[in-house]
């Protein structure tokens, strides 16, 4: 059983559209959500909306902010939109292109996979990532507890892969496939991270 993409998904996807030349994308961060939720699946969008739904419902705003900055390499600023109202506006953008289509079946299998018997695994790999700021893991470890692990262990590989010039060790990385292969994630769901394992 597998998730409906080999590729990241979800609001950690999301992250990843806000990269040096995001405004290419569009003038604001939600026009650039708004384009890329217009040309895909159901099933694409519908993750989007249960990850952010989640976020916006069990996290403080100063948390949210926390992860979005981690997980995005070039993420806007919060000074005009708090990272509360933010993550909402991802939950609407979805409803929005949900509700102007028939017949949208909800996810089901392992697309519905939250990873709770996995907390602890999650979490103790979050405490290990010791290059992210402590403000940053004690975001994630808050998004593991009170979200899912699956949504944490996301946003963990996203602010891994947007911290350059740090090193996994090759254990650390058979942990998080090992995770990820729990999580049912496709092929290059945790691969994104491989290029920075120690090779020595």
């Amino acid at each position: 059983m597998q998730r409906f993409s080999d590729f990241d998904f979800g609001v950690s996807w999301v992250m990843s559209f806000f990269h040096q030349d995001w405004t290419y994308d569009g003038p604001t961060a939600a026009d650039v959500v708004a384009k890329h939720l217009a040309v895909d699946a159901d099933d694409v969008v519908l993750a989007v909306r249960r990850d952010a739904q989640v976020l916006v419902d069990h996290l403080p705003s100063e948390t949210l902010e926390a992860l979005w900055t981690a997980g995005a390499q070039y993420m806007q600023s919060f000074e005009r939109i708090s990272g509360s109202e933010w993550t909402r506006t991802v939950v609407g953008l979805c409803d929005a292109r949900l509700s102007a289509k028939a017949g949208v079946r909800p996810l089901t299998g392992a697309d519905t996979e939250d990873g709770l018997a996995l907390r602890d695994a999650v979490v103790a790999e979050i405490e290990r990532v010791e290059f992210l700021p402590s403000e940053v893991r004690e975001a994630l470890v808050d998004c593991a507890r009170r979200c899912t692990p699956d949504l944490a262990l996301r946003i963990l590989l996203r602010a891994i892969v947007t911290t350059p010039y740090n090193l996994l060790s090759p254990d650390q990385y058979a942990r998080l496939e090992a995770i990820g292969a729990a999580l049912h994630y496709g092929e290059y769901v945790v691969d994104a991270v491989k290029f920075m394992v120690d090779q020595d």
